[in-house]
């Protein structure tokens, strides 16, 4: 006498038949998934490109840097192009000082007929207000000043600047030497003068 489970031929039943071998499979297929869509994640975000926040500090930055760096650059050949680029780096107070001064500053850098070149170092945002329109900068800056005749002198400084947005960008609005007990106090960016 032969039952049906004697008749039944190894190796009939299918392979997703077994459990382990079927759930082994599911999970296999959703792991690459899974892969897949966290490498394109994960390739999208890096060709994305920096947050709008880090593009904010990025553009402040260097437009407090190159007004810097304008206004310690003036050549007693060109002062008048030189003070108007002044200005254009400029609002408010400082803004209205170079207006009020310019025939005087004009005078002083053609009597001592000198060539002032300057070369920023580094420079950092201190404070950053978007609301406001407002931030501060520290940046060490070299400055060269050649004169009509004789050798050039090099020094190095650390200036304090404070930046407003306006219709045309960011300009200064205050440019200051950072003061000498401040600068000697420490040179590490996590340090504050108040």
């Amino acid at each position: 006498m032969t039952t049906a489970s004697a008749t039944t031929k190894p190796g009939t039943r299918g392979w997703l038949a077994e459990p382990l071998v079927a759930t082994a499979l599911v999970l296999a297929v959703l792991a690459a998934g899974f892969a897949a869509w966290s490498g394109w994640s994960l390739y999208q975000a890096s060709n994305a490109g920096p947050p709008a926040a880090a593009q904010l500090r990025d553009q402040v930055l260097q437009a407090g840097e190159q007004a810097v760096q304008n206004f310690n650059t003036l050549d007693y050949h060109k002062v008048a192009a030189g003070l108007a680029l002044w200005e254009q780096s400029s609002t408010g107070p400082l803004h209205a000082e170079i207006s009020a001064g310019r025939s005087q500053f004009t005078q002083q850098i053609q009597a001592t007929k000198t060539v002032t070149t300057a070369r920023i170092l580094d420079g950092a945002l201190t404070a950053l207000n978007p609301k406001a329109g407002t931030a501060s900068i520290m940046v060490a800056v070299q400055i060269t000043v050649t004169p009509a005749s004789g050798s050039p002198v090099t020094k190095q400084s650390r200036l304090l600047g404070t930046l407003t947005r306006t219709p045309s960008g960011w300009k200064l609005s205050a440019l200051g030497q950072v003061p000498v007990g401040a600068a000697s106090s420490g040179s590490g960016k996590g340090s504050s003068g108040g």
